[in-house]
């Protein structure tokens, strides 16, 4: 679900950008350093930590499953679905778009 707001259309983007290098330290300094009235980085960075929260737990239970080989399989999966949906979520925060990550729950 998206919806639109103004603001920083770069740093909303940058947000999502920065979990590709940085997991969800990325986007949490983007939602600290970032204007309190900026709705747009505010709500972006947010929903880009809570999808960075739930990879890091789905990538936990995979390594897990590598004892069972096919966490071997779902690894690399997980890896290219992040890129995929960061990179959607990236381009739609630069169009002024409060992205929200599919089947993701608001944690923060």
């Amino acid at each position: 679900m998206e919806s639109h707001a103004d603001g920083d259309t770069t740093l909303a983007a940058l947000a999502h950008a920065s979990a590709l290098v940085a997991s969800f330290f990325g986007p949490i300094l983007f939602l600290v350093l970032g204007d309190d009235d900026d709705e747009l980085v505010r709500e972006n960075a947010k929903n880009a930590i809570n999808f960075q929260i739930t990879i890091f737990v789905i990538t936990l239970i995979a390594g897990v499953l590598t004892f069972l080989i096919i966490g071997l399989f779902l690894l690399p999966l997980i890896a290219v679905l992040d890129l995929i949906l960061v990179l959607i979520a990236t381009v739609k925060a630069n169009n002024n778009e409060i992205y929200s990550y599919p089947l993701t729950p608001d944690i923060v």
